[in-house]
C-alpha cells in the first residue's frame, strides 16, 4: 500500500514481461491493460452541473482538478485559482451565471435543490459578480417557490434571503412577500418557516401586504408557540415589527393565544428567545398605551394576546420579576423595560410624578 503508483506501473510493466510467454497471457494482458488505464485516467471535463465554489473554476475546455489539488492556492499566482480569489483580482468566475442557467433547464427535486443552495453560497462569497445579476434572475429563483417539492422551496428562500442583501434587488424581492407569506401560513414545516421568516424580517414590508399579513397572524402565533426556538425567534421578530405598525396592532393584540401562552417569559428559555419576547412585550406595551390608540374603546376576545399580556388575571408581572434577575444581562435589561413600559404610559413618560400603574400587571401594593 506505501508503494507510490510509478513504482507499481514498473512492477505492472515486469509482470506484462513474464505473463506474455505464458498460457493464457492474452487475458492477463488485457488484465494489466484495465488496471494501467484506470491508474492513468483522467477527471471528466468540466460541464454545467452544479459545483462547489471552492473548486477550481476552469475555462472552456479544460479539465477539473481533483478535490485536493483544487483546494490548493495556485503557485506561483499562475492558474486561475479559485472562483472567490478571480472576483478579487476583478475576473468574473462565472459561477452563479452557470448556476442560474442550470435552473433552466429539466433537473429532479434534489439537484435543483442543491442548484440552488451553491446559488445562496455565491451570492454570499461573490458579492460582485451577484450583483451583475438581473432582476429576470430573482423571477428565475422566485419561481422555484412553485415547486412541490419543500426543500426545493426551502432552498429558494435562502437563495432570496441572500440575493436581500444587494439593494438593488429588495424591491423586486418584495413583489414575492405575498407568496412568502402563503407558505408560511399554509405548509407546517418549520425549517420552511425559518427560512420564509428569515427573508421577511431582511426586508421592509410594503403596505400592501398588510391584508395578507392579518390573514397569517394565527399562524405566526402558532409558530411561536412552537417548539423550534429558531422559528419562534424569527417569528417573535417580526410580530414585533408589525406591532410598531398602527393598523395592525388591534390584530395582534386580539389574536387568539394557547392558555400557556406566558411559559415563553420563563427564566428557563433560551436567552435568545426570552430578549425577542421582551422586546415584542414592550412594543406592544407602548402601542397600546399610546394616545391615538386608547382613544379608541377596544373589545378583546377571551383567550387573546391582550388578556394574556395585559388582562386582570394575567401573571406576566411574576414573570417579569423573575427575569429581573435573569443570568443573561440583556435579559435583565429588556425585563426592566417591559415593567417601565407597563408602569407609565407613552405619553407621559416625560412626567414621573404622574406615572400610575397599570390595571392589568403592576396593582398598587404588588
Amino acid at each position: 500500500m506505501g508503494k507510490t503508483i510509478p513504482r507499481f506501473l514498473e512492477q505492472l510493466d515486469l509482470i506484462k514481461s513474464f505473463v506474455g510467454l505464458a498460457t493464457g497471457a492474452g487475458a492477463l494482458y488485457l488484465l494489466y491493460k484495465a488496471v494501467r488505464t484506470g491508474l492513468k485516467c483522467h477527471p471528466p471535463l468540466c460541464s454545467n452541473s452544479p459545483i462547489c465554489i471552492a473548486r477550481k473554476c476552469p475555462g472552456p475546455g479544460e479539465r477539473a482538478l481533483p478535490q485536493e489539488a483544487s483546494l490548493r492556492p495556485p503557485l506561483g499566482g499562475g492558474g486561475k485559482g479559485l472562483a472567490i480569489e478571480r472576483e478579487r483580482h476583478g475576473r468574473d468566475s462565472g459561477e452563479i451565471r452557470r448556476l442560474l442557467n442550470s435552473l433552466d433547464c429539466k433537473q429532479d427535486e434534489y439537484t435543483r435543490s442543491m442548484i440552488l443552495h451553491n446559488i445562496t453560497r455565491c451570492v454570499y462569497l461573490l458579492e460582485a459578480e451577484a450583483s451583475s445579476c438581473t432582476m429576470d434572475d430573482i423571477d428565475l429563483v422566485a419561481d422555484m417557490l412553485d415547486e412541490k417539492d419543500n426543500s426545493v422551496k426551502i432552498q429558494a428562500l435562502n437563495a432570496l434571503k441572500a440575493f436581500s442583501g444587494i439593494r438593488k434587488f429588495r424591491l423586486k424581492i418584495q413583489e414575492h412577500c405575498i407568496k412568502v407569506l402563503e407558505l408560511i401560513s399554509t405548509i407546517w414545516d418549520l425549517e420552511l418557516h425559518v427560512a420564509g421568516l428569515r427573508l421577511l424580517n431582511n426586508l421592509p414590508l410594503p403596505d400592501y401586504v398588510h391584508p395578507q399579513l392579518r390573514r397569517v397572524m394565527p399562524a405566526l402565533m402558532e409558530i411561536i408557540q412552537s417548539d423550534c426556538i429558531l422559528a419562534q425567534v424569527q417569528a417573535v421578530r417580526l410580530l414585533s415589527y408589525l406591532a410598531q405598525k398602527n393598523d395592525l396592532l388591534y390584530d395582534i393584540l386580539n389574536c387568539q393565544v394557547r392558555p400557556n401562552f406566558l411559559n415563553l417569559f420563563q427564566s428557563s428559555q433560551p436567552g435568545s428567545l426570552l430578549f425577542e419576547v421582551l422586546v415584542f412585550a414592550e412594543h406592544l406595551s407602548e402601542g397600546r398605551n399610546a394616545t391615538h390608540y386608547r382613544a379608541v374603546k377596544w373589545h378583546y376576545n377571551e383567550q387573546s394576546l391582550h388578556e394574556a399580556l395585559f388582562g386582570d388575571e394575567s401573571r406576566l408581572a411574576d414573570r417579569l420579576l423573575s427575569l429581573v434577575i435573569h443570568p443573561e444581562e440583556e435579559v435583565q435589561i429588556q425585563a426592566c423595560k417591559v415593567i417601565v413600559s407597563l408602569q407609565c404610559p407613552q405619553d407621559l413618560g416625560s412626567r414621573p410624578s404622574s406615572c400610575r400603574p397599570s390595571h392589568s400587571c403592576f396593582k398598587t401594593g404588588k
